[in-house]
């Protein structure tokens, strides 16, 4: 499950429409039905009551669009986790400019947004990758690099800890991005390279999700210090701990090499970015 799945559901519920739907979502409708139908299968339950006339919600489908509701709007607020741009300001600026372009802000893996510019669907993202990983297939320039810092529930043993070290954590149980994520390849990189290896028992795409499990006392994680900003670096449930040899990522701003929009090039000036001619 991904949030894409998570987005079909939701457009469904409210537009009562498999084809209203896929409109909305930009994708042929053959592609959202068998998605929305792989979930079904994954979950065990049915979603949707269909006849060729009617879509509605079952009860089980009213519960799932729910969370789905809170997980999307949490992945919408951690868009706008990017230590280099302020995102609400810089999208300001742009209105100032550009009052008549419409914007749609998405969340996802820097993978995932990186492919939607790549195949056209997206126009501009900003992407946190590992030290040493470029964007693959798209223009791409480095805003900032930022590093990762230990999250713990607040009663944790480390919890008031100044720093440490990957060897002292390495025993824990780990909160993290899902395998094979840029998110997650930058602390599983880090503990190889140290020689580790660690027990990842939770996986979630949205940091802010992270952050609650660890705050429950499921497991720790390491996250980009963009990530952990106020609220939650106030939160009273979670601890802070540097890690001396802890990851670190690199911010870039990507977009389209071939045959970026005039909105795109307006953004990026907005930005101070000139694109190769």
């Amino acid at each position: 499950m991904d949030l894409q799945h998570m987005r079909y559901v939701v457009a469904v519920a409210e537009t009562r429409s498999f084809t209203r739907a896929a409109e909305r979502c930009f994708v042929v409708q053959s592609s959202l039905s068998h998605r929305i139908a792989g979930l079904e299968r994954e979950l065990g339950v049915k979603l949707f009551a269909r006849s060729s006339r009617r879509v509605e919600l079952t009860s089980a489908g009213e519960a799932f669009a729910a969370s789905a509701r809170e997980c999307l709007a949490a992945a919408d607020r951690a868009v706008v986790t990017t230590a280099a741009v302020d995102v609400p300001e810089l999208l300001q600026r742009y209105r100032a400019r550009h009052p008549d372009v419409r914007v749609r802000l998405r969340a996802g893996g820097s993978d995932e947004l990186a492919a939607a510019i790549r195949n056209g669907q997206l126009d501009i993202a900003f992407l946190g990758l590992p030290e040493g990983e470029r964007p693959s297939g798209v223009e791409a320039v480095v805003l900032d690099h930022d590093e990762h810092v230990l999250v713990v529930p607040a009663d944790h043993r480390l919890a008031g800890v100044t720093q440490v070290t990957l060897q002292e954590i390495a025993e824990e149980t780990f909160v993290d991005f899902g395998e094979g994520t840029p998110g997650r390849a930058q602390s599983d990189q880090a503990f190889a390279n140290a020689g580790l290896v660690r027990e990842v028992a939770y996986e979630s795409g949205v940091a802010e999700l992270i952050s609650r499990l660890i705050a429950r006392g499921l497991g720790i994680a390491l996250l980009p210090s963009a990530f952990i900003r106020p609220p939650a670096a106030d939160d009273p449930e979670l601890a802070l701990v540097q890690v001396i040899d802890g990851p670190h990522r690199v911010e870039y701003l990507a977009w389209n090499r071939f045959n970026p929009s005039p909105a795109t090039r307006a953004l990026l000036d907005v930005l101070g970015v000139r694109p190769r001619a």
